[in-house]
């Protein structure tokens, strides 16, 4: 007989014997009746720990989380829905929601893939091993997990996050620049930007959590154009990104990227690198294909309305583009030969190559935008006739005047403003550069200012001798530290902690700068007033000294008749949130506004054109 043969004989059998078992007497059932009067033998189901590295209930340190919804988006089952607590708390700027995550039980698998992917590691699973509701709570299987179990018991950690489960590649691509030795003679730019397979790498991985798009001051679609990016699909990046920037080869190059500062990857690593991934869309795609792009969804007739921007700025020129992508006639004045504003004659070269600023400014004219150069307001064309001749007058200059220290000795003719000697080097102009320089202040200026003189002595004296001197420590200097680091590679000394005392003269020859240690910067108060050890003395030898401790606006454009009609604030003119003034046809943006900054530019010159198109509307009667 065969294996097969006799194993199924035996299953046969068995068969037999369990029929046969199960066919016993009529009264077999009311043996159940002899438990009735028993005593119950159940044992209570109670929380038990589990095994290392059990699956059990979700655990969430609430001060750790920031409410980034990584965990909602990775779920698969939809068991993860954020929940508002509002006592916890919110700071788009720095990164912090306060949503916190709500486990749905009846929908949890357990697959712990919320664990791997929080960025912050704040969610782990508990060793909790059992829980039971009762009808009456049919809601208990939904929770807002804290540091502590469900059943108020610390039963230990379970699943956590380690390196090896960790799905989040915490480290970015690396960015090639030129070393110091090579680009200190020149102006070339110094980043590379990054290759195909850097950028590919660097979109996977974001996240998608949105935390950028928070923060920034356009609300940006970041996650969608690094969505694009990692897809291969860089026109679309493209076309998010013209969502809200139309200076984006700009601040692809420049932006303040607060984006990365609110990236949730950046609480264990690095932040995702999202400038240098905005450049590497721009630079990608055919500049005729970005035109065409911006020009979608373009009106195809005009209002009959007509506005003037003053300055041909990020902030002038995004309200223009924004204003004649909705059939508005608009013409931008612009005193200088070029438009660009502050970028172009404040941010050096090697920062911010202008045929890559001319790009955006093209993609803007090619709408229609018309740019007056060389025609300053005020002396080729007044004021009254832009508002006789226009129905909305936006002023959007820049910082183009340099503030001074007022200390003994400034008023020599070797003190110069930062601002004027990167205008002067933009424009071209010639002059002696110091063979050695002294610069007061610690932002980015002051930075920019110090490295553009040590490539121009270089090319003069084969040798670098530039000292900034700030009030600050560098632990809070306001210039990006990635300006700070380099200049300490092109040979830039910095002396951080000193406060400026006097310029010393001698026989009306300028010797250098003279400074004191900061003992503070704020009196207690919180009030802006330096105190010094005046027995830490330093003399820093230069024969010029260049101010860069601000900037601010030339307003007497304006002339008088508007200067009297329009309310003011500390200098600056009063504003509403969408930049409108106090007078019906006027509104201001940009850097007159709120100080230097690109990318709040940008922010402000799309609030200011949404409110002349809801004002417009609104005297005519048609909504455009």
């Amino acid at each position: 007989m065969s294996d097969q043969t006799q194993n199924l004989k035996l299953k046969t059998q068995n068969s037999i014997l369990i029929e046969h078992k199960d066919s016993g007497s009529i009264l077999s059932p009311l043996k159940a009746l002899q438990f009735f009067a028993r005593k119950p033998v159940t044992v209570p189901l109670e929380p038990r720990p589990a095994a290392a590295n059990y699956r059990g209930f979700h655990l969430n340190e609430h001060e750790k989380c920031i409410g980034c919804s990584s965990c909602q988006k990775v779920c698969d089952n939809a068991a993860i829905t954020m929940v508002k607590v509002p006592h916890l708390p919110e700071d788009p700027v720095k990164g912090i929601r306060n949503l916190r995550p709500a486990i749905d039980y009846g929908r949890c698998c357990w697959c712990a893939l919320c664990v791997d992917i929080c960025p912050t590691g704040s969610i782990s699973l508990s060793r909790e091993y059992v829980h039971t509701c009762t009808q009456e709570e049919i809601d208990s299987y939904f929770i807002l997990p804290k540091e502590i179990g469900i059943h108020g018991v610390d039963f230990g950690p379970g699943w956590t996050k380690t390196d090896d489960s960790d799905l989040l590649d915490l480290e970015r691509q690396p960015m090639a620049e030129t070393a110091p030795e090579d680009r200190i003679d020149n102006f070339n730019e110094i980043v590379a930007g990054y290759t195909d397979q850097q950028a590919v790498f660097e979109a996977s991985r974001c996240v998608q959590c949105g935390m950028c798009n928070d923060a920034c001051p356009t609300h940006m679609d970041a996650p969608e154009y690094i969505r694009a990016i990692w897809q291969g699909d860089l026109e679309e990046a493209v076309r998010q990104i013209y969502q809200t920037n139309p200076f984006s080869h700009v601040c692809g190059r420049v932006c303040t990227h607060r984006c990365e500062d609110a990236c949730s990857i950046g609480r264990r690593g690095e932040p995702v690198s999202i400038r240098w991934l905005k450049r590497y869309a721009m630079d990608s795609v055919d500049h005729e294909r970005i035109k065409a792009i911006a020009a979608e969804g373009k009106v195809d007739y005009l209002s009959g309305h007509r506005i003037a921007i003053i300055g041909a700025g990020p902030a002038g020129l995004t309200a223009a583009y924004d204003l004649v992508r909705k059939g508005h006639e608009v013409t931008v004045f612009e005193a200088r030969a070029h438009a660009g504003g502050m970028p172009r004659y404040g941010i050096p070269e090697y920062r911010l190559p202008y045929d890559m600023m001319d790009r955006d400014i093209d993609v803007i004219t090619s709408l229609g935008v018309k740019i007056q150069t060389n025609t300053q307001v005020g002396v080729d064309i007044s004021m009254e006739q832009l508002h006789a001749e226009f129905d909305a007058v936006v002023l959007a200059i820049g910082l183009h005047l340099g503030r001074s220290t007022r200390i003994p000795g400034a008023d020599h003719k070797q003190v110069r403003k930062a601002v004027d000697l990167l205008r002067m080097i933009t424009d071209g102009e010639k002059f002696t550069p110091p063979k050695q320089a002294v610069v007061i202040g610690g932002g980015n200026v002051a930075m920019d200012i110090a490295r553009s003189l040590a490539r121009l002595q270089m090319q003069k004296f084969g040798k670098v001798k530039v000292t900034v001197t700030a009030l600050e420590d560098k632990a809070h200097f306001l210039a990006d530290p990635v300006e700070v680091k380099e200049c300490g590679e092109e040979g830039i000394k910095i002396f951080d902690a000193r406060g400026p005392q006097a310029c010393v003269v001698e026989k009306g020859k300028l010797k250098g700068l003279r400074t004191w240690k900061v003992r503070a910067i704020f009196d207690d108060q919180g009030r802006f007033s330096p105190s010094y050890d005046e027995s830490d003395e330093q003399m820093h030898e230069g024969d010029m000294v260049i101010e860069a401790i601000g900037q601010m606006s030339d307003i007497s454009l304006l002339g008088e008749d508007l200067t009297e009609a329009l309310e003011w604030n500390r200098g600056r003119i009063q504003v509403d949130e969408n930049g409108h003034s106090s007078v019906e046809w006027f509104w201001s943006a940009g850097d007159c506004v709120n100080g230097p900054d690109v990318v709040h530019a940008v922010a402000d010159g799309h609030r200011v054109a949404a409110s002349i198109e809801h004002w417009l509307s609104m005297k005519t009667g048609v909504t455009v």
